[in-house]
């Protein structure tokens, strides 16, 4: 294998397909590499931890077809530590060799017998614009769980909706849920489970393109962005009846201009230290948010806002209701809660698409 690349696009390569290799113990070492393969001028490269495979394709000056595996971390320390400019690669018995002015690299290869074969999942895909899935995943994916003991919960729920596609996370503290009215992505009435990872890394690249396409199977999602695919495994698993924890009846309503809200938020959780929550004064004269750490000191700070209930206080883990506040769209959002205890809810007067729930904090 021989081929000539501009650096940064060989790096982006290596970056981009490089984040679904293994990386966590108990996998095979081959896991752990990035597979390169050059036929003509169309070079294909893609890394796998079995869950989660990402290929990307490119065009590049070849001189000869070959394959080889080199691992992923190191082959993209190497390509983006050299200069920018043209960087010749060339693969053979001993290795890969790296070339860029001066600068030469040779890394040991591995197997490429041993390299999990990837195949394309079948069907028609559905092409969705980048921009409405991109604002829509970024309304949900951070509720999404981190532990991967309860799995079911770090995934996206994609349920097909009489309206349309409705997306919905929760991890047990918050739940986020978005609604895209008029996609038909599934079938009626089917459902799947997209792990959040995944689309995490769709997020990165919707931004650059105008379309994506989506195909699902019985097990796996995939996504087409640009010269990427992304796909994934489905994780099995009931999700939790989300839609019995949004309260039906919430009599105190508090509306508030989004920005500074979110700004108060960031400044006042600065002294919210040693998970030490954000407390919410709420009263017919506007919004009082305070926080104080022992040893450490107190902030508070008063804005402008049109509340409607009884006069309340309530305390919220600040990261988790600044989460809520960035992902809603428009220029202000409204808190609607009943008590100090039971879930609150935000969403906004300009879309009714949009809701995120989160649990009060206890506070004596």
């Amino acid at each position: 294998m021989k081929f000539r690349c501009e650096r940064d696009i060989f790096l982006d390569a290596l970056t981009v397909t490089g984040r679904a290799a293994g990386t966590r113990g108990g996998y095979q070492l081959v896991l752990s590499g990035v597979h390169i393969v050059l036929e003509g001028d169309s070079l294909t490269v893609t890394a796998t931890d079995r869950e989660l495979t990402i290929t990307m394709q490119l065009t590049v000056a070849g001189a000869g077809d070959g394959e080889a595996v080199v691992t992923a971390r190191l082959a993209s320390d190497v390509v983006r530590s050299l200069d920018a400019g043209a960087v010749n690669v060339t693969a053979d018995e001993e290795g890969i060799h790296i070339d860029s002015a001066r600068s030469r690299f040779s890394l040991q290869t591995m197997g490429t017998e041993d390299f999990p074969q990837v195949a394309a999942l079948e069907g028609d895909p559905v092409v969705l614009q980048a921009d409405d899935l991109l604002a829509a995943l970024r309304q949900v994916v951070k509720a999404a769980s981190a532990d991967e003991s309860r799995p079911v919960l770090t995934g996206v729920l994609l349920s097909a909706e009489q309206e349309g596609l409705r997306l919905v996370t929760t991890d047990s503290y918050r739940l986020a849920l978005c609604d895209l009215p008029g996609l038909e992505v599934l079938e009626s009435d089917q459902s799947v489970l997209v792990p959040s990872r995944a689309l995490q890394e769709v997020i990165r690249l919707l931004a650059d393109v105008e379309q994506v396409s989506v195909r699902f199977s019985e097990r796996e999602a995939s996504f087409d962005v640009g010269q990427v695919n992304i796909t994934t495994r489905l994780i099995e698993g009931e999700f939790p009846n989300y839609q019995g924890l949004i309260p039906s009846y919430q009599p105190n309503r508090l509306t508030i201009g989004r920005d500074g809200f979110i700004n108060a938020v960031r400044r006042v959780r600065l002294m919210a230290q040693d998970s030490t929550p954000i407390r919410l004064e709420m009263s017919g004269s506007g919004l009082e948010l305070s926080a104080t750490t022992q040893d450490v000191g107190d902030a508070r700070e008063q804005l402008d806002a049109v509340f409607e209930g009884e006069d309340l206080i309530v305390a919220f883990n600040p990261e988790y209701l600044l989460d809520g506040a960035e992902a809603a769209p428009g220029d202000e959002i409204v808190l609607n809660t009943v008590d100090a205890l039971k879930p609150a809810v935000i969403r906004t007067p300009e879309s009714e698409e949009f809701l995120y729930l989160l649990m009060p904090v206890r506070i004596n």
